[in-house]
């Protein structure tokens, strides 16, 4: 819908309309000086927020006791579905280089190759999550062992590209102070933070989560955001190890039921929009964009889809479940846009190769959940031999 909104559909066929909607000329002063619109600026705020918020959820879902039960074979699928990607999307951009305009000038090929290699990692964690879910599988075998491997692939991915953007500074002291502070703030919320925040779990007994508790929980999140954004790396990295580092229980159940619904169906489709109003289907243009963008496609299949699934059957899975946990895995869903997003900010990636990357992460969420729903026809997970009982 994001993409139908901007310029690649709804700016083709009406675009004094999707200029009015989405005006983004410069408003002219009395003064007769001019200013940016203001109304990219709020959407980018708003879907700011929204992505914070989300990604605090999505760690306040990561279970470190699914993984314990499964760390041998989730972190062997795990390890080949970030390895893989990022050497041959890394690969990719040393090719893609001096392909065109792909990437901002002043960029060098080493932060290329780190960035695009890091931006193939990544799997969609809560889509994952929810696909199994729906498929009331998520507590058997097979799915532990999936919610095990996509848990450790993206907290991982996230901490990989935390270190690739403090690493594309262009000062050393600049980069080294981001990896040192991202590195700080990992260890001092997972041996301090994580004691300290067990005040909220003694706070909710009498009364559950109030609304002072939850403000309190939110200007918490803004401020590990804004310390991770400050010192070079992003902000939501911020938020997805503060979620990761919550207390559970009752605690993390409240919260995730009061911040759910304006996160999913109010902030996070604004962001979508943004990314759409960024997306330029027209940029390409020519046949070798398109081989371009094919090549891409192909990586994040072989890289991750591909990857996954031998690495599943290494591990001890069948046939069926290997390639199930392949084609969950391959899914780039929100998490991709989010990364893309981070690039394009960062001036790290041009319009171009960020339309090139929405189209790839379209096409392998896309495909996720027919080709899950044909892999698991037929096939019972409940019965006691798939029971999370019976590793």
């Amino acid at each position: 819908a994001g993409v139908m909104l901007g310029p690649s559909l709804f700016g083709l066929i009406a675009p004094a309309a999707q200029q009015w909607l989405f005006p983004k000329a410069p408003i002219l002063l009395a003064t007769g000086a001019k200013i940016p619109h203001p109304s990219m600026s709020i959407l980018f705020a708003l879907s700011q927020i929204g992505l914070i918020i989300y990604m605090f959820l999505v760690g306040l879902e990561f279970d470190g006791e699914v993984i314990k039960d499964r760390i041998k074979s989730a972190g062997l699928i795990s390890g080949a579905g970030i390895l893989t990607p990022f050497c041959l999307g890394a690969l990719a951009g040393l090719f893609l280089f001096n392909q065109g305009n792909l990437f901002k000038p002043g960029i060098s090929k080493a932060a290329a190759a780190l960035y695009l290699g890091a931006s193939m990692s990544i799997t969609a964690f809560p889509m994952l999550a929810r696909m199994l879910c729906d498929r009331g599988i998520a507590q058997t075998r097979f799915g532990t062992l999936a919610l095990a491997a996509g848990s450790m692939d993206d907290a991982a991915a996230w901490c990989l590209l935390a270190i690739v953007l403090a690493s594309i500074k262009t000062n050393i002291n600049i980069a080294i102070f981001a990896i040192g502070g991202g590195l700080g703030y990992v260890l001092l919320m997972i041996f301090v933070g994580r004691r300290a925040l067990t005040i909220f779990t003694r706070l909710t007994r009498p009364a559950g989560v109030t609304p002072q508790i939850l403000v309190l929980a939110l200007i918490l999140l803004l401020l590990c955001s804004w310390f991770t954004d400050a010192i070079g790396i992003y902000a939501v990295f911020g938020a997805f190890i503060l979620g990761t580092v919550m207390p559970r229980g009752e605690f993390a159940k409240q919260i995730h039921q009061r911040t759910e619904f304006l996160t999913t169906a109010f902030l996070l489709p604004i962001f979508f929009v943004f990314s759409g109003l960024n997306t330029q289907i027209g940029l390409v243009n020519t046949p070798a964009l398109w081989v371009i963008t094919a090549l891409i496609t192909a990586i994040a299949i072989i890289g991750k889809g591909v990857a996954c699934l031998l690495a599943a059957k290494l591990a001890g899975e069948s046939w069926r479940d290997a390639a199930t946990i392949g084609v969950l895995m391959n899914a780039q869903g929100l998490m991709e846009l989010i990364i893309l997003n981070v690039g394009l900010e960062q001036g790290v990636i041009s319009p171009t190769l960020f339309t090139i990357m929405v189209i790839m992460a379209v096409v392998t969420t896309l495909l996720a959940s027919p080709l899950v729903n044909l892999l698991l026809q037929g096939k019972d997970y409940t019965l006691e031999k798939y029971s999370v009982h019976n590793n």
